[in-house]
């Protein structure tokens, strides 16, 4: 049984930093590539940040320059420094984990964390 925790969410000020963590946990071989996404109150799900096994990283234009993705392969564990936050960042963010290998399988397969609760006040 494969999970995805995030942790680290909560209340900041406009202009503060959070740090959100993703643990897995499971018989996981391996990942590909790991991400976080968010979705705000009435909007759908958007692309925050995603790393590939590699290191290479990919961010959505509203996040660029403040936020930043990295991941400890070795922990399967995927991180998200997040600073300048601004209220428009208010938004459960979630923890995405594509490719996986299952020891028990070489199938391939995503998993999703249940959220964390990003509010940023003005």
């Amino acid at each position: 049984q494969v999970q995805l925790v995030e942790s680290g969410g909560g209340l900041v000020e406009a202009g503060g930093s959070l740090r959100l963590s993703c643990a897995t946990s499971g018989s996981i071989f391996s990942i590909n590539d790991m991400g976080w996404y968010r979705q705000a109150p009435g909007k759908q799900r958007e692309l925050v940040a995603t790393i590939t096994s590699g290191g290479s990283t990919n961010y959505a234009n509203s996040v660029k320059g403040r936020f930043t993705i990295s991941r400890d392969n070795a922990k399967k564990t995927v991180y998200l420094q997040m600073n300048s936050l601004k209220p428009e960042d208010t938004a459960v963010y979630y923890c995405n984990a594509q490719g996986v290998v299952l020891f028990t399988t070489r199938s391939r397969y995503q998993y999703w964390g249940q959220g964390t609760q990003v509010t940023v006040s003005s």
